[in-house]
């Protein structure tokens, strides 16, 4: 079933994630990008924030009788602190410097809704931690552009994974989708993987 079409849709408008998908040999059907609130709730700690927003993602598109949807969500946190998303490079910029030195977790949640509409959900706790980073190589990073609109402000799979002295948990749910957990709720959802 190595790259064949399968009758699945990807909530997502994330070229990464379709990408980690065709790493374990699924191409979707179609891809639809979800329109949700990612607002936090007050005091909502990030690994329930996480996997509401994966859900939220795969509810909030069209399922035609006999899709499986897909959605995932990565979300960076510093203890119970969520971290926006990198939209300017001055956030950019503040977000680096607090993950400077320093351990945080990379929560990538996956949700599942099956063709009988049943939803399933996995999350990846990843635990990244920097190196130390100097003022001029903060500069170097957001003048590059790669983190720019990204959680936590960086993207591992690009010059960022050079900042990573420490990983603990999922590379692939640092950028996007944890594969172990996917690959294993699409195989419980039906779709036939080896």
């Amino acid at each position: 079933m190595m790259g064949d079409t399968v009758n699945l849709v990807l909530a997502s408008s994330s070229p990464r994630r379709r990408d980690l998908l065709a790493r374990i040999g699924v191409v979707p059907v179609r891809v639809a990008a979800p329109d949700i609130d990612e607002t936090p709730f007050p005091a909502e700690v990030p690994r329930v924030y996480a996997l509401r927003l994966a859900v939220e993602k795969a509810r909030a598109v069209d399922r035609a009788a006999g899709e499986i949807v897909i959605a995932g969500d990565t979300t960076i946190a510093v203890g119970r602190r969520i971290l926006p998303p990198a939209d300017t490079e001055t956030v950019q910029r503040r977000l680096l410097a607090l993950l400077s030195g320093r351990r945080h977790h990379a929560l990538s949640a996956v949700c599942v809704i099956d063709r009988s509409g049943k939803e399933r959900t996995r999350l990846a706790d990843t635990i990244v931690a920097f190196k130390p980073l100097t003022p001029a190589e903060i500069d170097d990073y957001v003048a590059c552009g790669e983190g720019l609109g990204k959680a936590g402000g960086y993207a591992i799979q690009g010059r960022a994974e050079a900042f990573v002295r420490f990983l603990s948990g999922s590379h692939s749910g640092v950028v996007g989708l944890p594969l172990f957990e996917t690959r294993a709720l699409l195989k419980t959802a039906g779709l036939p993987l080896a």
